[in-house]
């Protein structure tokens, strides 16, 4: 089907330096920019279907990405050089300096994807893979491949088949499509769950997360996710989860100005003293006391 994207984009300080190249195939459509963001530079986009971004330079310093709005100089990130973004997921991104930098946009139409992904991987697994955001730095062959896509944007002398063939080997490469084997063969999650784990608390750190939608993150039944996270992390999920949220309030203890009643909100914890009882509990004396001795150190 020929299809074209219908995306959000609100951008303020980034402008094009080249026109673009773009090319609409088979429920995809791609896109090579080339621009220019000034220092605070910023932009919000959302999408109906998923997309996939690669940057051809790091930008990681340059560009910071949050989930929410108010996250931006607060609980952002640097933005890595290739993401996946489901379906309906906003995103907004500010500069932190004057920044050159080179991207493709693959816009997917759902559909699309999942008639690529559902003869391999099933239905079921494969609408889960789709709703799954990713995150990844080291981009390996997808760089190549992309790189590819882009040679197919300005010319036409391929079957269209080609293109599309390239953006499905990057959606396989990029996408976090799971192996249920290898959690069962091990008895413990591997690297990748691990990882898909962390992003989505990420992603939900002001919110507590049930071990139920752990279980679902990485696909596994809740019974069985609850014995192989305690084999491999040594603790349970929600005493993990807890771990995890006191190490982003020592971050933003360390990192930034807010106060400790702030820090308690952003992180979900009921009030500054919840978050100072579990913070005692679990480093051993409270934030306060701690942000004191970093500071004099």
């Amino acid at each position: 089907m020929t299809y074209l994207h219908s995306m959000q984009a609100e951008t303020d300080g980034i402008r094009a330096i080249l026109p673009a190249k773009w090319r609409s195939l088979d429920g995809i459509v791609g896109v090579h920019w080339e621009a220019e963001a000034q220092a605070g530079a910023n932009g919000y986009y959302l999408s109906p279907d998923p997309r996939i971004v690669f940057f051809f330079n790091d930008v990681s310093s340059q560009i910071r990405v949050a989930d929410r709005e108010n996250q931006l100089g607060r609980n952002d990130r640097g933005m890595a050089r290739a993401i996946y973004v489901p379906a309906g997921v906003p995103m907004w991104t500010r500069f932190s300096a004057r920044h050159r930098f080179s991207h493709l946009d693959l816009h997917l139409h759902q559909d699309r994807l999942m008639r690529y992904l559902a003869p391999s991987l099933g239905a079921s697994k494969a609408r889960s893979t789709i709703k799954r955001p990713v995150e990844v730095q080291d981009v390996g062959p997808v760089a190549a491949l992309s790189r590819l896509v882009v040679d197919e944007l300005s010319t036409d002398t391929r079957h269209p088949l080609f293109a599309e063939s390239l953006v499905g080997s990057i959606a396989t490469a990029l996408l976090d499509i799971p192996r249920d084997d290898e959690a069962i063969q091990s008895g413990r999650l591997t690297q990748a769950q691990m990882n898909r784990l962390t992003s989505h608390l990420a992603t939900h750190g002001d919110q507590r997360i049930t071990v139920a939608e752990m279980a679902e993150v990485v696909g596994l039944s809740e019974s069985w996710f609850a014995t192989v996270f305690r084999e491999t992390t040594g603790k349970t999920p929600l005493q993990w989860q807890l771990s995890r949220r006191i190490d982003a309030a020592q971050d933003l203890l360390c990192n930034g100005s807010l106060t400790i009643a702030d820090i308690a909100a952003q992180l979900g914890f009921s009030d500054q003293a919840h978050l100072t009882k579990v913070f005692r509990q679990v480093v051993g004396e409270t934030p306060a006391a701690w942000r004191r001795s970093r500071v004099q150190s």
